[in-house]
């Protein structure tokens, strides 16, 4: 049997809620509702951690942050910060894929330090993790012509993954990671064809929250200021449009390949997003102490191959990043030999719709200290010296009542917190534990909540390493 090559598509704070086919009215998401229309949509995605740099190694590694020490988004400016390798002795789904035989590459955000060259793994190497300018005098060895583009540059990105996919050896599969950024703020600056639509949109799709009762409260406290909210949605959504318009032409390059119905497509986030939903601008540092709200943890992804998989699936089984990376190497028929290390189980069988009869019907997440659990009805979030949440999702899907002190749910947090124990005591880290991450190597600067937006971007010429000279 002819390996699959796979694709996998991360955006970077680019909400579950945030696309049509995801139910969203007004957002136009065209590529997006094709790829969920003919594929498999799981409908019940979550990130393990609602921040970049650790929601990205859960991913890359299949592994917990209290396993792999990614414990907060990781501010690649810093040189303290820059000089822990943090990813060391774990492994990558580059390197298991590559160890296969797979030709490997990523064209966008990577944020897991070292981005200044290659990690293990990877045959091409083009890192981009913000939506910036190229620098007067930037070259490709093949975009030489674009050497001084200046503004934003919006296709590179896109550019250098359909580089990869006409340069590739066509003798092996190929594993290709392109990680988009411009749903990330700050939100300004979109081309005005496509954020006009939006100007006047009634945003009807973002609820009339009451306020989350933690830290940053106004639109103004996150990312500098917001005074005008109505503008930043605008370009929001025409973010993700722009997104969805990138997608398209990858996939508009399979099929002049003709490998589309060879190639998984996986289209995902790292992480959700607020923009004013429970009062919150931002992700799982958008409040303090640090917030599980839904928007914050739900996550798009969309699995697409055709003749592959089942499509036209809308899969409510509840997944995580940990899972994904299982599925993708379990459709390639690898087997890693440290199963029994890796929390995340394989899917593929509900896309190729089988049932799955002991699916788990809870899953788990962290972020520094905080731990979470969520099954279909509840969610309970445990922190160190509190305060606790306990949420009732059936009867108030907005997280707005705390019944972690009600009597009347003593048992349902015993029984939940006895899971958490359970889940973490089976996986994590005593060293690397997120219950100790004031002991772990800094991630960022004591008040980085203060300041999320001010994440490092790292434009690098793309490299095709040795193994392909």
């Amino acid at each position: 049997m002819t390996r699959p090559n796979v694709l996998v598509l991360m955006t970077d704070d680019h909400a579950a809620w945030a696309s049509g086919a995801y139910g969203n009215t007004e957002l136009r998401t065209p590529t997006l509702d094709h790829l969920a229309e003919t594929g498999v949509r799981m409908g019940n995605a979550f990130t393990p951690t609602p921040v970049c740099s650790p929601a990205r190694a859960c991913f890359w590694t299949g592994r917990l942050p209290s396993q792999h020490g990614v414990h907060d988004y990781l501010a690649e400016a810093d040189p303290e910060v820059a000089a822990v390798p943090w990813l060391a002795g774990e492994t990558t789904l580059a390197e298991r894929f590559r160890d296969a035989g797979y030709v490997t590459g990523l064209s966008g955000k990577w944020h897991l330090g070292g981005a200044d060259s290659a990690p293990d793994g990877f045959d091409y190497w083009y890192a981009q993790s913000a939506p910036v300018a190229r620098p007067q005098g930037y070259e490709t060895p093949w975009l030489r012509a674009a050497a001084t583009t200046g503004g934003y540059d919006r296709h590179a990105i896109t550019d250098h993954a359909v580089e990869f996919l006409r340069n590739r050896p066509d003798d092996r599969p190929f594993f290709l990671f392109v990680g988009h950024v411009a749903t990330h703020s700050p939100w300004l600056g979109h081309p005005e064809r496509l954020v006009a639509p939006y100007r006047t949109a009634a945003f009807r799709d973002i609820p009339d929250d009451v306020t989350y009762p933690f830290g940053r409260l106004t639109s103004e406290s996150v990312y500098g200021t917001r005074a005008d909210p109505r503008a930043a949605l605008a370009q929001y959504y025409a973010s993700v449009t722009e997104i969805d318009e990138q997608v398209g032409r990858l996939l508009d390059e399979l099929d002049t390949q003709r490998l589309r119905a060879d190639t998984l497509v996986v289209y995902a986030s790292d992480h959700g997003l607020n923009t004013g939903h429970h009062g919150i601008w931002g992700k799982g540092n958008g409040t303090h102490p640090y917030n599980m709200v839904e928007e914050s943890i739900r996550v798009p992804m969309i699995l697409s191959q055709p003749g592959a998989v089942l499509g036209g699936q809308v899969r409510q089984e509840m997944v995580t990043h940990l899972d994904l990376a299982a599925t993708l190497l379990d459709h390639a028929g690898i087997a890693p030999d440290d199963a029994d290390r890796l929390p995340g189980r394989s899917f593929r069988d509900l896309c190729l719709g089988k049932a799955i009869a002991d699916w788990p019907d809870a899953v788990f997440g962290e972020y520094g200290d905080l731990r979470m659990v969520r099954t279909a009805r509840h969610k309970l979030v445990r922190r160190p010296g509190g305060p606790c949440e306990l949420f009732d999702l059936a009867a108030d899907p907005r997280e707005t009542v705390n019944l972690f002190a009600d009597p009347a749910h003593t048992g349902v947090v015993d029984d939940l917190t006895a899971r958490l124990d359970a889940y973490f005591g089976r996986y994590a880290d005593p060293v690397r534990s997120g219950l100790r991450v004031r002991d772990l190597p800094r991630h960022n600067s004591e008040e980085a909540w203060r300041d999320d937006g001010a994440e490092h971007a790292i434009l690098l010429e793309p490299t095709w390493l040795t193994t392909l000279e």
